[in-house]
């Protein structure tokens, strides 16, 4: 359980996430994320990265639980531990992936939601499984972020559609946007994902670097800064009380309608979709 690296061929490192049961990661799973994709990046002998997951969804964002725990403590600064440290850790995670000095392909399985969104939003290539859905149910969670990296998936209505009503976007539509490489069963998905990689590592291993910076450099948005200033709504909603209120129904009977698994059951997520 954790996340892994591994080198299955020359010039591609996996970086694999495994945090049972729906990959809902606490605040030092972000930041060992976030150290493992950099450390790949950094390797002189890799041309590529192949982020994945293990289990029935790639992602369901932060562990609620732990945030919980740290909120019954008080509304003081050590009550909000956890909040902080999931906000630092998921603008680590979300940076690690944009900023690797090399492409990120990221393979995408079940549910990809919240933290998931600005993972797979800032990854250079997304291969997903049939059964992928892509969404954010932060308002669902009392929390906010991660429209910056939603809107480098779908187009900017349909994205904010998609937020205001934490609602679900299927694999198959991405594709359609263009934002998905290749849609595959999921028994397929990594020797996909590792099949565009290898063709990427194919390249020139300096000058596939040096594509890599000249393509962020020419990026419209400056997604750390973008993501940094919806965060900070996200602690203006916590301070006021909101949040909280919206996070102690999160799971609960009849709150299903997102779409998204809740971290303290099984895992089994929602069946709403997009009409």
């Amino acid at each position: 359980m954790g996340v892994s690296t591994s080198s299955p061929e020359k010039g591609i490192s996996v970086v694999t996430v495994d945090f049972p049961p729906v990959n809902a990661l606490p605040v030092r799973g972000w930041f060992d994320l976030a150290d493992a994709v950099r450390a790949a990046g950094r390797d002189p002998e890799i041309r590529c990265v192949v982020l994945r997951a293990e289990g029935r969804g790639f992602n369901a964002g932060v562990d609620i639980k732990e945030m919980r725990r740290d909120t019954e403590m008080g509304r003081d600064a050590e009550g909000h531990r956890a909040l902080i440290g999931a906000n630092r850790g998921c603008f680590e995670a979300f940076a690690a992936v944009y900023e690797c000095e090399v492409p990120v392909v990221a393979a995408v399985q079940g549910f990809c939601l919240g933290g998931g969104i600005g993972l797979v939003g800032n990854a250079d290539a997304i291969v997903a499984s049939e059964d992928a859905a892509f969404g954010l149910p932060e308002l669902d969670r009392g929390a906010l972020g991660a429209a910056t990296h939603l809107a480098r998936l779908v187009p900017q209505h349909l994205m904010r559609a998609l937020y205001y009503t934490s609602r679900t976007a299927t694999a198959a539509e991405l594709h359609a946007h263009g934002s998905v490489w290749k849609v595959v069963p999921r028994e397929q998905l990594l020797v996909e994902a590792l099949g565009l990689a290898h063709e990427i590592a194919a390249k020139d291993g300096v000058l596939i670097r040096l594509a890599k910076a000249a393509i962020n450099g020419i990026d419209p948005v400056d997604v750390r800064r973008s993501y940094r200033f919806e965060q900070g709504f996200t602690f203006e909603a916590n301070l006021s009380g909101v949040a909280g209120r919206v996070r102690d129904t999160f799971g609960a009977p009849g709150r299903a309608a997102s779409g998204a698994p809740g971290n303290d059951t099984s895992g089994t997520p929602g069946k709403e979709q997009r009409p």
